[in-house]
C-alpha cells in the first residue's frame, strides 16, 4: 500500500505552496528546488541520522510514481542529485508535480514509520505559520483540496 493518500497530497500541496508564495517556480534554482525536503532534512537527520534520512528519501524516490523522479538519487548528504538536468528537460507543471509527489511520499512514509502525531508535530516545527488545524488523516480522502 503507497503511504502517499489525498490527505498527505493536501499536505504536500499546503506546505509547497506556502515554500512557493503559489509560484510554481519558487523563483529558487533547481539545486533547493526541493525546498521542502532540504527543510526537513536537519530535522529528520536529527531523529533518525543522516543514513536514516538518506534511506528515507531515496525509499520515497522509489515509490514516487513520477517517473522522471527514479533518475534523481541522493547523495552521502542526504541532498539530491540529478535535478539540474531534469529541470531543463521538463515543463514548469511537470517539475512542479513531481515535487509534490516526493514530498507527499516523504510525509507519507514518515506517517507510517514515526506516526500522525509525530509527523504533525515535526511539520509543525519547521512550517509554523502553516496551518495545520483542520487536518484529517482518517477520513476517507474528504479533505483533499481542490484546484
Amino acid at each position: 500500500m503507497s503511504p502517499a493518500t489525498p490527505q498527505m497530497r493536501n499536505l504536500a500541496k499546503r506546505l509547497m505552496a506556502y515554500e512557493t508564495g503559489g509560484n510554481k517556480s519558487s523563483g529558487t534554482k533547481t539545486p533547493v528546488a526541493f525546498h521542502c525536503c532540504e527543510k526537513l532534512r536537519p530535522h529528520l537527520a536529527t531523529l533518525m541520522g543522516d543514513g536514516g534520512f538518506r534511506a528515507l528519501l531515496s525509499r520515497a524516490l522509489a515509490d514516487a510514481e513520477v517517473p522522471w523522479l527514479r533518475a534523481v538519487h541522493v547523495k552521502a548528504d542526504g541532498s539530491l542529485e540529478g535535478l539540474e538536468e531534469l529541470h531543463v528537460q521538463l515543463d514548469l507543471d511537470e517539475f512542479f508535480e513531481g515535487r509534490i509527489v516526493l514530498l507527499t511520499q516523504l510525509l507519507g512514509l514518515l506517517v507510517a514509520f514515526i506516526g500522525e502525531n509525530l509527523t504533525l508535530r515535526l511539520v509543525r516545527e519547521v512550517w509554523p505559520n502553516v496551518p495545520l488545524d483542520n487536518l484529517d488523516f482518517g477520513n476517507g480522502g474528504t479533505n483533499e483540496e481542490t484546484n
